[in-house]
């Protein structure tokens, strides 16, 4: 991670331009949009090429699988589960962060499902074997992503070519009304202790981060440090997140280029 904040934005002003490999040297952040479309390229990059993320991978389902072994050692009055978000957790849709920043554009509903609709996603290293480990262990799983309803079959296929464990309907739950997990959480903590969340965003793990300011997100998680890495797993995303909306307060209908300006007055500089 931190050779992404060294070196991420260096790569900002190369960016390709759209129809052509042609490369800018200069910047120009009123007219041209670069952090909000081609960040994401850059994280993207480091996704797909950097070994350092695939080690930050499997440190997270390493440390996973050693606190699970503890934790097993406890007994419980409700069967165990462990509730995983999907996206960058357990599938990396990396490959679809390129074709949009190839094409200039940002996140959109349908070209995101255009993307999972191909059933082509990689896993997250580290994740399959993790899982099918937990559930030899008795332990039960239950998915909860922000994908939308509409993407249930495509989402089914994706998990169960795979083989992740207990990819059934009744163990996944999509967004509804709401990107807040909480209600969907407690729905399996109904039924099950929930003994460790896996997810690339604060929010997957509890509604203190949910669409919070800088502050209220580095105070709760100064308050939670001692969950991560016990309770809390979290996995490396540098293409998106709340982290990023969280930086133009969460206005995601803002023109591009405003975006950028918005994060450049932000950061640290000389």
């Amino acid at each position: 991670m931190n050779n992404i904040s060294k070196y991420g934005f260096i790569f900002l002003f190369f960016i390709l331009t759209a129809g052509a490999c042609k490369v800018q040297r200069t910047v120009s952040v009123n007219s041209n949009t670069t952090l909000v479309t081609q960040g994401p390229l850059w994280g993207a990059v480091w996704q797909q090429k950097a070994s350092e993320y695939k080690a930050l991978c499997y440190q997270a389902y390493n440390t996973a699988r050693m606190q699970l072994d503890i934790l097993l050692q406890q007994s419980y009055s409700k069967p165990v589960a462990l509730v995983t978000d999907i996206d960058e957790t357990i599938l990396d849709n990396s490959p679809y962060q390129v074709h949009i920043a190839l094409q200039h554009e940002e996140y959109a509903d349908a070209s995101w499902m255009e993307w999972t609709k191909r059933v082509d996603c990689d896993t997250v290293p580290g994740a399959l074997s993790f899982f099918k480990y937990a559930k030899s262990r008795g332990v039960d799983v239950f998915y909860i992503t922000n994908r939308l309803e509409a993407e249930r079959d495509a989402t089914l296929q994706d998990i169960q070519r795979w083989g992740f464990p207990d990819a059934v309907n009744s163990h996944l739950t999509f967004k509804t009304t709401t990107s807040g997990k909480e209600p969907r959480r407690q729905a399996v903590a109904d039924t099950h202790e929930i003994i460790m969340l896996f997810g690339d965003n604060l929010s997957d793990f509890s509604a203190v981060f949910d669409k919070q300011p800088a502050g209220i997100r580095n105070a709760a998680t100064r308050d939670n440090a001692t969950l991560f890495g016990t309770k809390f797993i979290v996995l490396p995303n540098a293409m998106y997140g709340d982290w990023e909306g969280m930086l133009y307060q969460y206005q995601h209908t803002l023109p591009p280029a405003t975006k950028d300006s918005i994060i450049i007055r932000g950061l640290k500089k000389y």
